[in-house]
């Protein structure tokens, strides 16, 4: 049997975005909300929290399993694994191979300083744009769980503060890279493989940073034969 598969989600975002991929996954799995969404909303964000809701979630499931994260879920997946290398037995890290110093990472932070004074327009906002970017239930599930614009600010702070590639480093287990295409994301993915001491990158064609998840049945292939990989069994 594959070892389980915990989800991490993107940022305002919560762990319901998993929700059509979940469904057609072998695998057993979880996508818990960090601090500051969903059903956490309100909690204060920081990584070392946000690892330890990882961890509970790989706990829960077994004290084993695979993460997968998208966005800021692929940077807190690389900071848990480099912090509980016992349980993360591998890694899916998408659109997340840009280092905070970037001036992509400092316009981000801007945004996040106006989506905090007025989080309601902002969350309305979003709303809009995930409907038009992902039409039908992969945009539903996207919003389902509530949209958490208050948090932007903290999270690109924490975010920032961080080391991906360090972090990447001290992790020896097995990692696959994945990306849009298009997505502006992928801009250090070649330092962030380099990093990796087991590590693949894959490219999705077309696709953007969010619309990575526009095809759940292809991710969802992905993701099963991952967590049979890392538990032993030929992908």
């Amino acid at each position: 049997m594959s070892l389980p598969v915990v989800f991490v989600h993107g940022t305002r975002l919560s762990g319901t975005m998993w929700t059509p991929v979940r469904a057609l996954l072998r695998a057993p799995s979880a996508a818990p909300d960090l601090p500051g969404h969903g059903r956490r909303r309100g909690r204060p964000y920081d990584t070392e929290a946000a690892c330890d809701v990882v961890a509970e979630a790989i706990a829960d499931l077994g004290g084993r399993a695979l993460v997968v994260g998208l966005s800021l879920g692929g940077y807190v997946g690389i900071a848990a694994a480099a912090r509980h290398p016992g349980l993360v037995a591998g890694l899916v890290a998408m659109g997340c191979t840009v280092r905070p110093d970037r001036p992509i990472a400092r316009a981000y932070r801007f945004v996040g300083r106006l989506a905090s004074r007025n989080p309601e327009r902002a969350d309305r906002v979003s709303r809009v744009a995930l409907r038009r970017m992902l039409p039908g239930a992969v945009g539903e599930a996207m919003i389902e769980g509530g949209l958490s614009s208050e948090v932007v600010a903290p999270v690109l702070a924490a975010v920032t503060a961080g080391d991906p590639l360090a972090s990447l480093a001290a992790y020896t287990g097995r990692v696959w890279l994945v990306n849009g295409a298009r997505d502006p994301f992928r801009a250090d993915e070649q330092a962030f493989l380099r990093a990796c001491a087991h590590g693949s990158l894959t490219h999705v064609p077309g696709r953007g940073h969010l619309t990575v998840l526009a095809d759940p049945a292809w991710l969802a292939r992905f993701v099963d034969a991952a967590a049979e990989a890392v538990s032993g069994r030929p992908a």
